[in-house]
C-alpha cells in the first residue's frame, strides 16, 4: 500500500522539496509571533503582578499606619450657659459617658447639668460650717473625683462626687452623687483657725491609707495634715484620726499646692514664677528642697499634675507651656528639672485638664485658643481660635472623645474630640525622649505595664538595632563558611563528593526555623554558657588547626599524598574536626579554672561585660545555619558555572590553582556571590522563630555579643495577638512591619544595582 502523506517528499526529489513552501513559512512564523507575543506579555504581566503585589503590601501597611500621622480634631456641638452663673466656676468636669458636666463653685457647690444642653441635674451644697465661709479650693488627680474646700475658719471637707448607674427599661441612666470619705464634718487644719487661703488634697497611695491636705493659711504659714479614717464595723461610726505639721516658710507669697500621690513631695507655686520644692515623706521632718524658676522670668498662670502625679505642666502669663519632673542626680538626690516645651499659645494660659488615662493635656488661654498638647511625643496635636472670648475652664472626658470650655461670660461649648494616637511622633519613635522617673532620654521599647497611668514607649531603634545586631552577627557567622565552602566545592572537591555535599547542605534550608530556635534557646545556649572557653577555642584554634593541618599535609611526601585521590582531601579534616572540638569541651572546665576563677562568665561580670544566656552569639550561630544554605546554594552555583575557558586558560599560563581562583574565579563570580550574601542577609533581617526564641527579647541598644536583642519580626509575633485591632500599639506594629519590608527592600535593591555594575565590570572576562 503506498504512503501518500504530504510531509513525505515522492522518490526521486531532491531534499529542498522538504523545506515548507512561502505560505507555509509565513504561517509558522506567524505562529511563533503570536506566541513570543503571548510569552512576552505573559512575562511582562507576571512582572507587573509582583510590582503590584509588592505596591499592594506598601499601600495596606501605610494605610494602617496613616492614622497615626494625624493630629486632633475638634468639633464644637452645642452652646449654652452654666447653671450657676451668680457664683465663679474653679472647676469644670466631664463625666465618662459625657452625658454630665460638673460645676465646682467658689461658694462651695457641685452643680450637674446636662452636658448636651446646659439643663441643671441635681445641686450639692457642702457641709460649710455655721459663720464661716468657702476661702480655698484644691482637688487631688483628677481620676479620682476627689475635691477639698478650705474654709476662712481653718477646717475644711473633703469630698467626692461619683455616678450610679442604673438601666430602667434598658436605658442607661447616671444618678450623680456626693460622698464625703473623712466624714460630714469638717476637719480641722489649723489649729489656730486662720482662713485656709490654698489647699491641696491627695489619697494616699501606700501604708494604711488615708487622705492628705496640704494648706497655706491666711497669714502665710504651709500646713501638712495626714488624716485616717476607722470605721466600727457594729455600730457604723466613723472615727477621724489627724496629724497636722507646720512646713518650713514658702519664700515668696504662694498662688497654688501640688501635692503628688507617693506623698513624698509637696510643690509649692508662688506669684514669681518660682516653684519650692518640699520633701514630706517624713512629715515631721519635711525640708524645703529646691526653689526653681519654672516661668522663665513670667509669672506662672496655670500648673497642674499629669495622670499619675509624676509630671507637672507649667502655664505662664506669656503662653508658654512647659513639662517638669523630680529627676534623681549622681548623688541620689532628686530635683525639679524642665524635660520639654510645647508650642506656645501666645497668651495667658487660664486652664489645664490633664487626661485621665494618657499622658496628654487640654489647654485655654485668655485669647480664646484651645490647645491639646501630649508629653510624652511632645507634639502639640491641635492649637486653635474657638471663641471670641477668653477661656477660663476647659474639661475632657475619661475617654478623650468629649470636651467642654467656658468663657468669662459663662457660656460653655461641647464638643466632640478625635485625638486617638497623640503619642506618636517621629521623635518618640525614633530619637531619645525623656520619660518619666528617667534620669536621662533614653531609646525604650515598653508598650504595655500594670499601672493606668502607664507612660507608653514606643521607639523603634531598639528594635531596629536589635534587627540589624541579629543580621550582622548571623552573617559572620555564615558568610565565611558558606562562601568559602561554595568556593571549595565548586572548584576543588571532586564530583562524586560534590554531589553528596551540595545536595545535604542545599536540604538544610528545609529545616524548619523553629526547630533551629527550640534547639538554640534550650540546648545550645546553656551548652555555650557552660562551655565557654570550648565555643571560643572553635572560633580562634579551629582555623588555626585546619592550617596547620595544611601547612604539614603540603609537607608530606607525595607518595602519601598521592594516595588520597584528588578532591577527597576534605574527607580527611571531619575526624580531625570532631578530635579537636571534643579535646576542646573536655578541656573547658579545666581552662576556667585555671585562667578564669572557675567561670568565664562571672569573669566577664567582673570586667563590665554583661553576660545573658540568649543572647546575641547564640542567635548568630542558630540563624547562621538557617543562613549557610542559601548563601552556599547561590554562591556555589555562582562558582560552578565559571566558563571552564577561563580557568583552564588562567592555569595554561602558569597560574596556580589559587591564583587563577582569587584573579579569575572570584571577579566573575562575584555578582552571583554577592546576590547570594544579600539574600543571606534579606533571610537573616526577617527571621522570626530563632530570634523569638533565643534571643530573650530584651530591647536593649548595643551591639554587645553577649546581651540579647529583639527585632522587628519578632516583636511583631510577640505582640501583634496581644494589642487592641485599631489602637496605638496595633498601628505602632504596622508601622515595625512597613519598616522592616522597607529596609529590605532597600538593601535588596542596592544589592541588585551594585550586582549590575559586577556584572558590567566583569563581563569582558
Amino acid at each position: 500500500m503506498t504512503d501518500t502523506s504530504p510531509d513525505l517528499p515522492a522518490p526521486g526529489k531532491s531534499s529542498k522539496s522538504l523545506l515548507p513552501d512561502h505560505d507555509r513559512r509565513q504561517a509558522l512564523r506567524r505562529k511563533r509571533m503570536r506566541r513570543d507575543k503571548m510569552s512576552r506579555w505573559g512575562i511582562t504581566a507576571a512582572g507587573y503582578g509582583v510590582v503590584l503585589a509588592l505596591a499592594t503590601i506598601f499601600i495596606y501597611l501605610f494605610y494602617e499606619v496613616a492614622p497615626i500621622l494625624r493630629g486632633a480634631a475638634v468639633t464644637p456641638q452645642d452652646s449654652y450657659t452654666i447653671p450657676d452663673t451668680g457664683a465663679q466656676t474653679v472647676q469644670l468636669l466631664l463625666d465618662r459617658y459625657e452625658e454630665l458636666g460638673i460645676q465646682y463653685t467658689d461658694r462651695g457647690e457641685a452643680v450637674f447639668f446636662n452636658a448636651n444642653t446646659g439643663v441643671e441635674s441635681q445641686r450639692f451644697a457642702m457641709p460649710v460650717p455655721a459663720g464661716a465661709r468657702v476661702t480655698s479650693f484644691g482637688s487631688a488627680e483628677t481620676i479620682s473625683n476627689t475635691a477639698a474646700f478650705g474654709f476662712s475658719n481653718g477646717e475644711a471637707i473633703v469630698a467626692r462626687h461619683d455616678f450610679q448607674i442604673t438601666f430602667p427599661n434598658d436605658i442607661r441612666r447616671i444618678n450623680p452623687q456626693m460622698t464625703y470619705p473623712l466624714g460630714e464634718a469638717p476637719i480641722v487644719i489649723d489649729e489656730q483657725g486662720s482662713a485656709l487661703r490654698l489647699i491641696a488634697v491627695e489619697n494616699m497611695q501606700r501604708g494604711a491609707g488615708g487622705t492628705a491636705v496640704a494648706a497655706v493659711t491666711e497669714d502665710g504659714r504651709l500646713l501638712l495634715a495626714n488624716i485616717t479614717t476607722r470605721t466600727n464595723l457594729l455600730s457604723g461610726a466613723v472615727q477621724v484620726n489627724r496629724s497636722v505639721n507646720t512646713l518650713p516658710a514658702v519664700p515668696g507669697r504662694a498662688q497654688k499646692l501640688l501635692l503628688d500621690k507617693s506623698l513624698d513631695n509637696l510643690f509649692v507655686l508662688d506669684d514669681r514664677g518660682q516653684v519650692h520644692y518640699y520633701d514630706i515623706s517624713t512629715p515631721a521632718q519635711a525640708r524645703l528642697v529646691q526653689s526653681v524658676d519654672v516661668g522663665g522670668g513670667s509669672r506662672v498662670t496655670a500648673a497642674e499634675f499629669l495622670v499619675g502625679a509624676v509630671s507637672i505642666v507649667f502655664g505662664t502669663e506669656q503662653g508658654e507651656l512647659s513639662q517638669w519632673f523630680l529627676v534623681r542626680d549622681a548623688q541620689n538626690q532628686y530635683g525639679l528639672e524642665e524635660v520639654r516645651q510645647f508650642n506656645s499659645h501666645g497668651a495667658a494660659i487660664t486652664s489645664i485638664a490633664p487626661e485621665y488615662t494618657r499622658k496628654g493635656f487640654v489647654v485655654v488661654d485668655a485669647a480664646g485658643q484651645l490647645g491639646i498638647h501630649y508629653a510624652t511625643s511632645a507634639r502639640t496635636l491641635f492649637l486653635e481660635s474657638v471663641a471670641e472670648r477668653p477661656l477660663q475652664q476647659v474639661a475632657i472626658s475619661q475617654i478623650n472623645t468629649g470636651l467642654l470650655w467656658l468663657n468669662d461670660q459663662g457660656q460653655v461649648v461641647s464638643a466632640d474630640l478625635w485625638n486617638e494616637h497623640p503619642q506618636l511622633s517621629w521623635d518618640a519613635l525614633w530619637n531619645k525622649v525623656w520619660y518619666e522617673g528617667r534620669a536621662d532620654p533614653e531609646y525604650i521599647w515598653q508598650s504595655s505595664s500594670g499601672s493606668d497611668e502607664f507612660e507608653s514607649k514606643f521607639s523603634l531603634m531598639p528594635l531596629t538595632v536589635g534587627t540589624l545586631k541579629a543580621a550582622f552577627y548571623a552573617m559572620l557567622f555564615a558568610m565565611p563558611l558558606a562562601i568559602a565552602g561554595a568556593i571549595y566545592t565548586a572548584y576543588f572537591m571532586t564530583p562524586k563528593l560534590r554531589g553528596v555535599v551540595k545536595p545535604s547542605i542545599e536540604i538544610m534550608e528545609a529545616l524548619p526555623t523553629v526547630i533551629l530556635g527550640f534547639l538554640a534557646g534550650l540546648w545550645l545556649a546553656p551548652f555555650v554558657e557552660d562551655h565557654l572557653p570550648a565555643i571560643f577555642s572553635f572560633f580562634v584554634l579551629m582555623p588555626l588547626m585546619m592550617l596547620l593541618f595544611a601547612y604539614v599535609w603540603g609537607r608530606l611526601p607525595g607518595a602519601i599524598r598521592n594516595r588520597v585521590p584528588d578532591g577527597w582531601e576534605a574527607a580527611l579534616m571531619v575526624p580531625l574536626i570532631l578530635l579537636f572540638g571534643t579535646v576542646c569541651i573536655q578541656l573547658s572546665p579545666w581552662v576556667e579554672i585555671w585562667f578564669f576563677d572557675g567561670s568565664m562568665r562571672q569573669w566577664f561580670t567582673d570586667i563590665g561585660i554583661t553576660y545573658d544566656q540568649r543572647n546575641a552569639l547564640i542567635v548568630g550561630i542558630a540563624m547562621g545555619f538557617a543562613v549557610i544554605p542559601t548563601i552556599f546554594s547561590i554562591a556555589e552555583d555562582a562558582v560552578f558555572t565559571v566558563p571552564r575557558h577561563l580557568t583552564q586558560g588562567s592555569l595554561a599560563l602558569g597560574a596556580t590553582r589559587w591564583q587563577t581562583v582569587m584573579g579569575v574565579v572570584l571577579p566573575t563570580a562575584s555578582p552571583g556571590i554577592f546576590s547570594a550574601v544579600m539574600m543571606g542577609f534579606g533571610r537573616a533581617v526577617g527571621e522570626t522563630m530563632i530570634v523569638l526564641m533565643a534571643t530573650g527579647n530584651s530591647p536593649v541598644v548595643n551591639f554587645n555579643i553577649f546581651e540579647g536583642m529583639r527585632t522587628l519580626s519578632a516583636n511583631i509575633a510577640v505582640e501583634l495577638p496581644e494589642t487592641a485591632v485599631g489602637s496605638s500599639h496595633f498601628r505602632v506594629l504596622f508601622l515595625a512591619a512597613l519598616v522592616l519590608l522597607a529596609l529590605t527592600f532597600v538593601v535588596n535593591t542596592i544589592a541588585e544595582i551594585i550586582r549590575q555594575r559586577l556584572r558590567q565590570r566583569y563581563s569582558n572576562l
